[in-house]
């Protein structure tokens, strides 16, 4: 049987748990509405709740971090609209599996019965493999509903993915663990926390809603006689966790905090609140995740060492540990509050991501695409590229875009740091392509 979140196959409606089993099994979702964190895609207005409105599912990617539902989820949409369901998980299941599961399918289509097919950790099956299902779903033989923790778009088959609608489960906030919690409370009273004990539990979940059941499941079979303190709570579990303090100014306030004053090349307010965090108990890899994120977010290329600077803070935590380590974490800190601050990279990224998806698949020109074969030298792929390195400037100013796509304009360095440099040399290319159009 599942568990709340789980990778086992779910079971069917109105079959209940053993009282022994899992805290997570027992608590888990009976129906589409008792999932949680996922309502903008299991509400009436979400993509799942359409489709199971309308009583006909599509096949579909479910992309999202461990411990959100994919799973559950998988199962009671098949229960929702009345059709068979069996799962696979791509670490266990060869191409043998898989033609079981497709022959058996088929037999029952023949019997009107339709046959919802998960795929657990789908981006594991190599790209052959992945080929395989496109003749069934196309068919309709399976809706295919595949789970990942991976990328679709480097991890699955493009060919795949465009018989495949990719839905995205978030990380559970804190007012969806809290949710959980108050449902394990329902069934096994109330944890032996205190109010800060409690929210720092939450917080150690990072979003995986099957991890806290299981730690809060561990709290319950310990039988403690007296509630416990986030310190008492960390030293129990073998885990750090983050103090909440009277004022509530936790986790999020103090990461944010450190991220602002970083951003406003406050260095010494910067070590403060990385300090408050640490020395708090939050977990280091946490915050330098963090910096991580503002490295590119918050500089970029106004200075490219950032980012190096804190993959290597990186390293050299887990190379030497607590506390020898997290001076690197502070040098990492004190060299990104320095830094020349650029968010370009960031915007960037932003508009090039809003523009693929406005433009869909449109063919980049046939000069600049490569032809490894006589046909595709036949209808043009190649013909006329120029080979920049043959030119004097080594720029030949070609036109890269897709046909019928103006040029567009995503990266806009600024006059500072290493940008400066960079946009001197953009501006530098554009006058040459200029006097060459």
């Amino acid at each position: 049987m599942a568990d709340l979140f789980g990778d086992d196959p779910a079971p069917v409606k109105g079959d209940a748990p053993a009282k022994d089993a899992p805290l997570a099994d027992r608590l888990r979702p009976r129906a589409l509405a008792d999932v949680i964190g996922q309502d903008h895609l299991t509400g009436e207005a979400g993509a799942i709740g359409r489709m199971v409105g309308a009583g006909k599912l599509s096949s579909m990617i479910l992309w999202g971090p461990p411990g959100t539902g994919k799973t559950s989820i998988a199962r009671l949409l098949a229960d929702e609209v009345g059709m068979r369901f069996t799962s696979i998980s791509a670490v266990f299941s060869g191409v043998a599996d898989l033609k079981k599961a497709f022959a058996e399918a088929e037999k029952m289509a023949g019997a009107g019965q339709r046959t919802l097919l998960f795929v657990d950790e789908i981006h594991r099956f190599n790209r052959a493999q992945q080929d395989g299902f496109l003749p069934f779903v196309e068919r309709g033989t399976v809706t295919l509903v595949g789970a990942t923790t991976e990328n679709p778009s480097f991890a699955l088959n493009a060919a795949l993915l465009s018989r495949a609608q990719v839905l995205i489960l978030e990380r559970l906030d804190h007012a969806a663990l809290e949710a959980l919690l108050v449902r394990a409370e329902e069934l096994e009273g109330p944890l032996p926390l205190n109010e800060d004990a409690r929210a720092a539990l939450i917080s150690s979940a990072d979003g995986d809603g099957r991890f806290l059941l299981g730690q809060a499941e561990t709290l319950y079979n310990a039988a403690l006689p007296e509630p416990l303190d986030p310190a008492a709570l960390g030293a129990f579990l073998q885990r750090r966790v983050a103090v909440y303090d009277k004022d509530r100014d936790g986790h999020y306030n103090l990461i944010s905090a450190l991220h602002k004053s970083l951003r406003g090349s406050d260095p010494q307010a910067a070590l403060y609140y990385m300090a408050r965090m640490l020395t708090a108990g939050e977990e280091p890899l946490y915050v330098l995740r963090r910096l991580v994120r503002f490295a590119s977010e918050d500089i970029g290329l106004a200075d490219p060492n950032a980012l190096t600077q804190c993959l290597a803070a990186k390293q050299a935590y887990e190379f030497l540990g607590s506390p020898e380590g997290e001076v690197a974490i502070a040098q990492a800190c004190l060299y990104l509050a320095t830094a020349p601050k650029s968010n370009a990279a960031y915007n960037a990224q932003k508009a090039s991501f809003r523009t693929a998806k406005e433009t869909g698949s449109l063919m980049p020109p046939a000069n600049i695409l490569n032809a490894p074969t006589k046909l595709m030298k036949d209808i043009g792929y190649g013909e006329g590229y120029s080979y920049d390195h043959n030119t004097e400037e080594g720029f030949s100013g070609d036109n890269y875009w897709p046909d019928g796509m103006d040029p567009q304009v995503f990266y806009e360095p600024v006059e500072r740091g290493f940008e400066r440099k960079v946009k001197e040399r953009i501006e530098y290319w554009n006058r040459l392509r200029e006097g060459r159009s």
